[in-house]
């Protein structure tokens, strides 16, 4: 018997004959010679099949397999003649595990994104959406590591929840045995009631949100992340978002340079993903917007919306868009933390700013390249009449927030925490133009399968 090994271990099988169990990634022959790329997960190899080895019989066997049939081949370990550090397969043998039903759908030739996610349970096998995925598991082992290894307590939080953290409008209702609950938006709430046990908690699940959009930042179910630190206030929430974040990317750049080489990904970007991040108060983010809107007024470029009128002027007060970060954050060669947003923008949860009333002890890390905003967080309000007051004017069902409220009448302590959203995080780390390529299995406005 041979060892069985996978492909990313043959640096360490050199002159030994193994065998590989995967899947037939591509192939091409001549009249002596049939070269097998195949995949295992791991990598991909080149298994040289030799007629002089095999035989006739393996041999026109070998010529005739179809891609993606799954295989087990059993050949001496080489190192590649001309490519230092690329090994290769002399096979001895092979033996089919599973044979492929017809053609297979996926072909090397170019296939609409439509045609790509509706067949997504293959399209992960291509080389592009491995590395993708790659990326992706290294990013929340980095995000768990970084929190475990930081004295936090994971605290996980459910996915059923009776009432919501911001209204119910972006919400999916459920009937939970006869009464209405939703699929969660956030564990924050309950992270809150965590902390004020252990003191550095945080939770990692998936979320939900049901809104109605179209746009490359929007999934209906996407993962989240969510510390929340008892007695830490504003300043230290963005400093420790500015240390986590530089800490994962490092972890990427560090691990995963294979997989972003696949995807083209400038990592120079990347590698400026260091300490200190610039921190910029919403309302100096506006007048970056003002002056902006200003150039493209004077240069006659301003959007004339379908109706005819032209796009206004921003103004204190607006809520930040795509465009708006973009704009904002393209001044900076990395992450960007804004912070003190009206509290008009904020949920009820947020403390307002005691040197300015207006404002929120809130906070957002847009990501430079476009990327937009992947962290979002801020100090929450710690006061009970204050909190009352807040559910109150927001019109939430007091009823709902009782055990909430007990965490201001028992012992309440500043405390404040964030969320970081995986796939925003994944695509902007990978260079990817849209976050479905993020997730296994998307979930979109119009899309509920595979």
């Amino acid at each position: 018997m041979h060892s069985t090994v996978r492909v990313a271990s043959l640096k360490d099988h050199v002159g030994a004959t193994v065998t590989l169990r995967g899947w037939l990634y591509n192939k091409r022959a001549s009249k002596k010679l049939v070269f097998l790329e195949l995949r295992d997960g791991s990598g991909i190899v080149q298994a040289i099949a030799s007629l002089a080895d095999i035989g006739e019989a393996k041999f026109a066997e070998a010529d005739h397999l179809a891609q993606e049939t799954s295989l087990s081949v059993t050949g001496e370990v080489r190192a590649h003649p001309k490519q230092p550090g690329v090994f290769e397969i002399a096979v001895k043998t092979f033996d089919v595990i599973g044979a492929v039903a017809g053609e297979y759908p996926i072909t090397p030739k170019d296939h609409g994104t439509d045609f790509l996610m509706d067949h997504r349970h293959l399209w992960l096998r291509s080389k592009r959406q491995n590395a993708i995925l790659k990326v992706r598991h290294e990013i929340i082992k980095a995000i768990r590591d970084y929190f475990d290894g930081h004295d936090f307590t994971l605290v996980d939080a459910p996915i059923f929840t009776p009432n919501a953290c911001e209204g119910t409008s972006t919400l999916f209702e459920t009937d939970y045995h006869g009464d209405k609950a939703y699929l969660t938006q956030s564990g924050q709430l309950y992270s809150e009631a965590a902390a004020m046990s252990l003191g550095k908690v945080y939770c990692f699940g998936p979320t939900f949100r049901a809104e109605k959009s179209k746009t490359r930042r929007h999934l209906a179910e996407f993962w989240m992340v969510e510390p929340e630190v008892a007695f830490m206030d504003l300043e230290g929430d963005m400093a420790l978002a500015e240390d986590f974040l530089v800490s994962v990317v490092g972890r990427v750049l560090d691990k995963r340079r294979e997989e972003l080489k696949i995807l083209e990904r400038d990592t120079s970007h990347l590698e400026r993903v260091q300490g200190p991040f610039p921190r910029v108060l919403y309302e100096d983010a506006i007048g970056v917007l003002q002056r902006a809107w200003d150039a493209r007024k004077a240069a006659g470029t301003l959007v004339t919306q379908p109706d005819g009128t032209v796009e206004r002027r921003p103004e204190f007060g607006d809520d930040f868009g795509a465009d708006e970060e973009t704009v904002i954050s393209s001044a900076y060669d990395r992450p960007v933390i804004v912070h003190r947003y009206p509290a008009s923008l904020k949920a009820f949860y947020f403390k307002r700013d005691p040197a300015d009333a207006r404002l929120a002890l809130g906070m957002d890390v847009l990501a430079p390249e476009g990327y937009g905003e992947i962290i979002g967080g801020g100090q929450r309000e710690d006061d009970l009449a204050t909190l009352e007051a807040g559910i109150a004017a927001h019109k939430l069902p007091r009823e709902a927030f009782e055990w909430y409220l007990d965490l201001r009448r028992y012992g309440s302590v500043p405390h404040a925490g964030f969320g970081l959203g995986v796939e925003r995080t994944v695509a902007w780390t990978c260079g990817l133009p849209h976050v479905r390529e993020t997730i296994p299995f998307p979930r979109m406005l119009n899309r509920l399968g595979p």
